[in-house]
């Protein structure tokens, strides 16, 4: 599903134009993003928790020339499902 797919399904669900619902869409895009650069979690009840993890600094290979580089430290964002996602994939 694309984000005009979404924001079609948003739309139709609700009720609201589909310039509401892209509106909607993005401004809670930007709210999870925004906590997220933060540092903090955001946590939707039955769907997911969204979050930061820090990966270490390590050691790679260029896999065309085998050379040893540095692959510095990063923050990358996690998404862990909640059971009723879960649930409702199963089915």
């Amino acid at each position: 599903m694309t984000k005009a797919e979404l924001i079609d399904k948003i739309a139709s669900g609700t009720g609201l134009s589909k310039a509401d619902a892209s509106r909607a869409l993005d401004s809670t895009l930007d709210a999870v993003k925004a906590a997220l650069k933060k540092g903090q979690k955001v946590t939707l009840v039955g769907f997911g928790t969204f979050s930061v993890t820090k990966r270490k600094a390590r050691k790679g290979r260029n896999p065309k020339t085998g050379e040893v580089i540095n692959i510095p430290a990063a923050k990358t964002p996690k998404f862990s499902s909640g059971k009723a996602l879960k649930d409702a994939v199963r089915k």
